[in-house]
């Protein structure tokens, strides 16, 4: 895919911004083996009904796309079915969104019978609303008036079966949540241990998965790359002889990330809700880690999880110094309100802290006395 990405920005989303958010679309395009070719950012109070940018501005894009040999364009934000189809006939390209993109990574990444569910039905609920509007169009190819055309009939049909398979894919991950809770419980009754369960968080490619193996020592993949994981993970760690720390690592975030996949990820993020105490994972070597912190937050928010007690793991410090005794005089904790231990999940730095921290809330947090009783 050889594309040209598109933005806006506005009164409420700085040039800066905006020009952000784009350089994130540009990895998301990267991500899928694609390279950017460039973009085009537009000054407009909202966006236009029919092309989100303005009719000019489209004209202008296709004439970049005939310029640079771009196959696709990409459009930073969401686009109504409306929208994409005004695209595509007026640039003659392929119309994709920020959702589309996210959701092909999802979907070549996910390896469990459970992500694959979640991403499909992330994709089919996007795709739905896209195909009305299709039949009209279909329907050209014959049909009389007051009858319905072969196009519409065939939309019709596609209608069902995808209404009919978001259906039954909803019901499993129900039976996966059952199962979930299920498990949760039978952990709690078979241990002899009082069972702390922290999830990790945090934005995307900021490091959980090699922090989870780390604490826990559980071989799990990892990469430099954006979604380098999605499938949840449980990983355990026993503390005292009175707590084990069940760890369990979750999907990353991103700014704009579709309400389809929050809405279909929400059988794995139930690790979340579930949990004792949220590590926050941040990568500081980030310029922009204090904006993806209140990224996660929102999305916290939006899962009914922000009121869960938080450790903040400044993770990646091995970026920035060259020891772990530098690292100590990091000023990064500073910067976030509550707890915050400054690590490096890579070269195993401040692990330690980060350990006699959570061990130290979670006394707090399930009323464990210094002397192991409860409270």
């Amino acid at each position: 895919m050889k594309a040209v990405l598109v933005g806006i920005w506005n009164r409420d989303i700085p040039k800066e911004e905006a020009k952000e958010s784009l350089r994130e679309l540009k990895g998301l395009v990267e991500a899928l083996g694609g390279v950017s070719l460039g973009y085009i950012l537009q000054n407009r109070n909202k966006p236009d009904t029919r092309y989100f940018i303005g009719a000019g501005k489209a004209e202008e894009l296709r004439e970049v796309l005939r310029g640079t040999g771009a196959d696709a364009v990409v459009f930073d934000d969401f686009l109504t079915p409306s929208q994409v189809k005004n695209l595509e006939k007026l640039v003659g390209k392929t119309v994709l969104d920020r959702t589309d993109l996210v959701i092909e990574i999802f979907s070549r990444r996910a390896k469990s019978k459970e992500a694959k569910l979640q991403v499909e039905l992330a994709r089919l609920t996007h795709e739905l609303p896209r195909l009305y509007g299709k039949g009209k169009a279909m329907s050209r190819l014959g049909g009389g008036v007051g009858t319905r055309g072969p196009g519409e009939q065939e939309t019709e049909i596609r209608r069902r079966l995808i209404k009919k398979r978001i259906h039954q894919i909803r019901e499993e991950l129900e039976e996966v949540r059952k199962m979930r809770k299920h498990q949760r419980k039978r952990r709690e009754r078979e241990s002899g241990e009082t069972l702390l369960k922290v999830a990790l968080v945090g934005y995307t490619n900021a490091g959980k998965s090699t922090l989870l193996k780390a604490l826990t020592g559980r071989e799990t993949f990892t990469a430099d790359m954006l979604f380098a994981t999605l499938d949840t993970k449980t990983s355990a760690r026993v503390v005292s002889p009175d707590m084990k720390i069940l760890f369990t690592d979750t999907v990353g975030f991103i700014k704009k990330l579709p309400p389809e996949l929050i809405e279909s990820f929400k059988a794995t993020l139930e690790e979340v809700t579930e949990a004792d105490i949220i590590l926050h994972v941040v990568d500081i070597s980030d310029d922009r880690w204090l904006d993806y912190i209140h990224t996660v937050r929102d999305i916290l928010k939006e899962l009914s999880a922000d009121e869960k007690p938080v450790i903040y793991v400044l993770n990646k410090a091995d970026k920035i110094v060259d020891s772990e005794e530098e690292m100590r005089h990091l000023p990064h904790g500073a910067f976030v309100e509550g707890r915050a231990v400054v690590v490096s999940s890579e070269k195993r730095w401040g692990l330690e802290d980060l350990i006699g921290e959570i061990q130290s809330l979670g006394e707090k947090v399930l009323g464990i006395t210094a002397t192991g009783g409860h409270i």
